[in-house]
């Protein structure tokens, strides 16, 4: 009886241990600075992140409100699995060519009081954390799906975090009832608890300072036609930031705000990158580690520089003799395509484009053609319409794109993040890979590691983009903010149409007409290095080509667009950025000045160590000139890799060999 005891005894004491070990369950990141511990407080699920022994989110919320179970309270962990990740990718279309993704994966099983289960997966890298939520099978039940209401899912930064954010706008507004279409202003350096511009919460990526501790990036990856894209809820006392599913009046009104997915079934990743400086957030490759290819390219997409009459030139020039135009420029400067935009079916026809086609094939080039998405998400009006939004009228589409030689496509216009909008980017990838077609998203949603998902996408637009500056003065003027600002957060996630290395001083057809550009010609050359995508509109254009001075020229002539290896040099956003990229043996260094007052820095360039370099900068503005002259010189970089450089107000530098 005695021996029978004491196993009894030891029996609930081991049951205690285990219980109170899987109540509270940490991993490391492989270096060990990175932790996240996750626990079952309460019953409620929730997890802490700190790095560097600091606290980088304080108890945040976990959990799913489905139609089978409420997963956001009355948990407990019943069982924890930690694994070892070790894999090599490559991928063409983003800020590297080749990852190593080293992390530290933990599994963790959450059961409800009547025994169904949640699993969550967290996936902790160095500097990045990725989880996502499992509805695993229920025992005794033919449960083969489950509608997701909402998730608790929550952000909760230490109180002296302050946000560099954007805010979601609501449903069916904007120009022709176009929005949300993540091109809302951006806030700088804002306390957590000012309210959003519309009430509807923040767009991802967002960007937090905390306070000197360091930096995060909130994002989400893997979001495809089995799931909707999501957003951030406004900050609340003490939970901080929540995730937040479409509004219901998005798509028009068409498809659930909610999310379905099988059973079992996982969500898309939650992403969290994390350091004491901005660097580990810019080259962050967290959006591809944690997703897989969905299909084999159909044929080799090639990356390159485009012209684009419609930027500056606007409707009238979606003619033929224009395209023609802008064709010849893309032939002199040695590019590969030219983008014909909106209404080219009308002005130009079916058939004349056919012939435009084999023109621009005859000069080495091909041509990107624009499309309406529509459909029924909203009221624009442009053409070609109802060629996008269906099977059956892209399959038409599509294979008369391939017989004319078209290369690629610009859809815009889309109806939010719906589950059901989500299922309209897959289908127009996927079927466009099927005609060796690339393609490119614009008035659209961000991309959600969909380069390394989707062969044939090009990037999005997704931001506040170049044709803005067309449209008013502002925007010029906000030109600086915007472009040093990206680098940190939008284009840190996943490529970005932003549209235009944008050379001409005056925003219109001519020399004379139009908004004034506020940069000069070398920030406008930067951006060509610190804005990213893989097929990049340089916006030369043929009223103002012959003016720039050579060296401007030569160097637009041989900017890459694909880049091996990306560094953060310097920066801080909204304010500044200089940064390196390398394309295979070359390296590419970029800044830019987003103030309106010069800037001196010493810049580390271990690539460039004891070499001469070339190094394109802005001269001092004279008081006649309406933007400062820009010179290309020769300069030496020490033997410890340092150079002092001057960038002019709202001006760039570029370094090269």
């Amino acid at each position: 009886k005695g021996k029978m005891r004491n196993l009894f005894i030891l029996s609930i004491v081991l049951f205690a241990s285990l219980g109170a070990d899987a109540a509270n369950v940490d991993v490391k990141s492989p270096d060990g600075k990175l932790v996240v511990s996750v626990s079952d407080d309460g019953g409620v699920p929730g997890y802490e992140v700190c790095y560097d022994g600091t606290a980088m989110l304080e108890k945040s919320a976990l959990g799913l409100k489905t139609d089978i179970a409420d997963f956001t309270s009355g948990l407990s962990i019943v069982s924890s699995d930690e694994s070892k990740i070790d894999k090599k990718y490559e991928i063409t279309r983003t800020k590297t060519s080749a990852v190593n993704y080293v992390a530290n994966k933990l599994d963790v099983i959450f059961n409800t009081a009547d025994g169904k289960k949640m699993k969550v997966t967290f996936c902790v890298s160095n500097n990045d954390v990725a989880y996502r939520y499992t509805l695993l099978p229920i025992e005794g039940s033919d449960c083969r799906c489950a509608v997701v209401y909402s998730e608790a899912s929550s952000f909760n930064f230490p109180d002296k975090t302050t946000t560099f954010i954007c805010p979601q706008i609501g449903p069916m507004t904007g120009w022709m009832r176009t929005k949300p279409s993540y091109e809302e202003d951006y806030t700088a350096d804002a306390p957590m608890n000012a309210k959003s511009a519309f009430g509807h919460g923040y767009t991802f990526p967002c960007l937090f300072r905390i306070g000197n501790d360091g930096w995060a990036l909130v994002s989400e990856t893997g979001v495809d036609a089995g799931y909707c894209g999501s957003h951030l809820s406004d900050y609340a006392e003490g939970r901080g930031y929540t995730v937040a599913f479409p509004d219901k009046g998005e798509n028009n009104g068409f498809g659930s705000e909610f999310a379905a997915i099988p059973v079992p079934g996982s969500t898309p990743w939650r992403t969290i990158t994390v350091g004491r400086t901005l660097k580990p957030i810019v080259e962050t490759t967290v959006p591809f580690d944690v997703v897989e290819p969905k299909y084999e390219a159909s044929t080799d997409y090639k990356p390159g520089r485009y012209t684009w009459s419609w930027l500056l030139w606007q409707d009238n020039s979606i003619n033929y003799d224009d395209q023609v135009a802008f064709i010849n420029l893309a032939a002199e400067m040695g590019y590969e395509y030219v983008l014909v935009d909106a209404g080219w079916d009308v002005n130009i026809g079916r058939d004349r484009m056919a012939e435009l086609s084999r023109y621009a094939q005859s000069k080495g080039i091909s041509l990107l053609l624009w499309y309406n998405s529509n459909g029924f998400a909203n009221d624009a009006p442009q053409t070609p319409r109802h060629c996008m939004n269906t099977a059956v009228a892209r399959e038409r589409e599509m294979k008369w794109l391939k017989s004319i030689g078209v290369k690629g496509i610009k859809v815009d216009f889309f109806g939010g993040d719906k589950q059901e909008t989500m299922r309209l980017y897959e289908d127009i990838l996927s079927d466009a890979n099927r005609y060796g077609l690339q393609v490119i998203f614009h008035g659209c949603t961000i991309p959600r590691g969909w380069e390394r998902m989707y062969p044939n996408y090009v990037g999005s637009e997704a931001v506040l983009a170049s044709e803005n500056i067309y449209f008013t003065q502002r925007h010029c003027d906000l030109e600086g903010f915007e472009l040093t600002m990206h680098p940190f957060s939008r284009n840190a996630i996943g490529s970005m149409d932003w549209g235009g290395v944008i050379m001409k001083h005056r925003m219109g057809r001519g020399t004379d007409n139009g908004n004034y550009r506020r940069t000069t010609d070398v920030f406008e050359m930067a951006t060509a290095i610190t804005n990213q995508a893989s097929v990049q509109c340089i916006a030369v254009q043929p009223d103002n080509i012959a003016g720039l001075p050579q060296f401007e020229k030569d160097f637009l002539k041989a900017v890459p667009t694909t880049w091996d290896e990306t560094r953060l040099i310097d920066g801080y956003p909204t304010k500044y950025v200089v940064m390196a990229r390398r394309h295979a043996d070359d390296w590419y260094v970029a800044g830019l000045n987003g103030t309106d007052k010069p800037m001196t820095l010493t810049v580390s360039l271990p690539m460039f160590a004891g070499q001469k370099v070339k190094l394109y900068a802005d001269n001092k503005k004279k008081k006649d000139e309406a933007i400062a002259s820009s010179v290309l010189k020769t300069v030496k970089v020490d033997s410890k890799g340092m150079l002092k450089v001057t960038m002019q107000p709202l001006g760039g530098i570029v370094i090269t060999k």
